[in-house]
């Protein structure tokens, strides 16, 4: 039964992947060819830096609206994976899809599915009620878990959704991934870019002054560690292991800069890289032990990490959400993961984009990003091309791009014909998708 609803043989379903391919090739990274939405193209790009995959992504198009979903995972891939398979099924309500998310199905298509604009349309309040459903999922999921997991009530997950539907762009975040429009210049000829969400980063002044406002009776609300701005200061620890074939890590770690290593014969300096994720965002699903005080007092998880005293949530998951009607002007969208922008500014992937053919453009993005990445190392991306996963968090992070082309399609035909339901979702781990191969 499951067998018949996939639209396409795995490899199609998955997208390509480069392990296995040759010498030179990226075995992280992953990408979709073009594929067609209601109004136009999108494409799908993911390389892999973690031991485990945090990042997930997934488009699901129809003939009347298109999805598209970043969702950047911190502390383990558990929330990022438990919102990718939930999310969207709460935009659209359908119940039938509902179930198959729950497999994991890597894609589905299903016929005469009705989503949400042909259920009474889309609008900011349904998105908020799926993101505080999804949330409360979550929260349960943590409660059945506890005894057996504690530590998943640290773990949490950057969201960035975006819906069309009737020509009208909806985007909604929690965290630091980022949508960014690649619009045309007055001139005709040229592209601007125009940020369409917002950083909930406490690295943003705005977000710091938000908490601070919120919290007048904590003084420490937001602390400076080593350069770096966090909730209550916090840092994730993690234990040190062996993380690259042949090499193990002194027992400091995360590694300062300063120690070697080799790679094809050369010496390599290590990079510091900061001590996780943890404590930089205000806004997520999950991260339960930062919203519900209890759970952090609770002794159970105090044996896999520090108290950290509250007197209330110091995060919530109330989503920043924007709607913009879509102009002739408006070319396409680039919905990324943090580890895009860490390496690339607006400007720069917008540039990207506009300049170049359509297919393979979001692994266009994902190589200038680690090509960037490997030259603040005095590195070059094929160094970086043959190091294993967890090695490569030293330089990267995990980075999902999902860019949406937009033709204006109003009155003509759609892309998508019929009733075709179309869910074009990223691996949950890469490694493993070739290590299968």
């Amino acid at each position: 039964m499951l067998r018949r609803l996939c639209w396409h043989p795995v490899q199609l379903c998955f997208g390509w992947c480069g392990g296995g391919c040759g010498a030179g090739v990226d075995g992280l990274l992953w990408h979709t060819g073009l594929k067609p939405h209601a109004s136009g193209d999108f494409s799908i790009a993911v390389v892999q830096a973690n031991n485990s995959l945090e990042d997930q992504g997934k488009v699901l198009a129809s003939p009347s609206a298109t999805y598209f979903g970043v969702f950047d995972g911190h502390g383990g891939p558990e929330a990022s994976r438990f919102v990718n398979n939930r999310l969207f099924s709460h935009l659209h309500g359908d119940s039938a899809f509902s179930r198959f998310a729950d497999l994991d199905m890597f894609c589905v298509v299903l016929n005469r599915v009705e989503i949400a604009s042909e259920q009474g349309g889309l609008s900011v309040e349904v998105i908020r009620k799926a993101f505080i459903a999804t949330e409360e999922e979550f929260l349960q999921l943590v409660k059945r878990s506890w005894l057996s997991r504690p530590s998943i009530a640290s773990v949490g997950s950057c969201c960035l959704v975006g819906a069309i539907t009737d020509n009208v762009l909806y985007v909604a975040n929690l965290g630091d991934s980022r949508a960014v429009l690649g619009k045309q210049g007055s001139d005709g000829r040229s592209v601007m870019a125009e940020r369409l969400s917002r950083d909930h980063n406490v690295a943003e002044e705005d977000v710091r002054k938000e908490l601070a406002e919120l919290h007048p009776d904590d003084s420490r609300i937001v602390l400076c560690n080593r350069g770096v701005w966090r909730i209550k200061g916090i840092i994730q620890k993690k234990r040190r292991r062996k993380i690259w074939s042949g090499i193990t890590l002194p027992p400091r770690y995360p590694s300062p800069a300063g120690d070697f290593f080799s790679l094809r014969g050369e010496k390599k300096r290590l990079p510091a890289w900061g001590e996780g994720m943890l404590g930089n965002v205000s806004r997520s699903i999950g991260d339960v032990y930062l919203k519900k005080p209890s759970f952090s007092r609770d002794p159970l998880f105090q044996q896999c990490a520090a108290p950290i005293p509250l007197k209330r949530p110091v995060m919530t998951s109330e989503p920043s959400i924007r709607t913009r009607k879509l102009m002739q002007r408006d070319l396409f969208l680039i919905f990324a993961s943090d580890g895009l922008w860490e390496q690339l500014s607006d400007e720069a992937a917008v540039d990207i984009v506009f300049k170049n053919p359509r297919p393979g453009i979001a692994k266009r993005l994902v190589r200038a990003a680690l090509t960037e990445a490997a030259k603040k190392s005095e590195m070059k991306y094929d160094d970086i091309k043959h190091m294993e996963k967890g090695m490569r968090r030293h330089y990267h992070d995990d980075i999902t791009v999902i860019v949406i082309y937009l033709d204006h399609l109003e009155g003509k035909a759609s892309k998508l014909q019929g009733s075709t339901f179309d869910c074009t979702s990223a691996p949950v781990d890469i490694f493993s998708l070739n290590a299968a191969t």
